[in-house]
């Protein structure tokens, strides 16, 4: 079984166009449709381009917004 997707799971932004393959839904087989599976996806891939976004805003830039 694979792990969960995690926001480490993207070091850089060289990764993420790489996100179809960083995120994985291990229980794509007991989702009750695809388009849930697609939704879950969407949502991780947000995520962890969120946290990358986090990640490389400096203290004064996140009091701003």
């Amino acid at each position: 079984m694979t792990k969960r997707t995690s926001p480490e799971d993207i070091q850089d932004w060289d990764d993420a166009p790489d996100l179809n393959h960083i995120v994985n839904d291990k229980r794509a087989v007991k989702r009750a449709t695809p388009a849930k599976g697609r939704r879950r996806n969407r949502r991780y891939e947000n995520r962890l381009l969120n946290a990358q976004i986090d990640s490389h805003l400096t203290p004064e830039e996140s009091e701003e917004s």
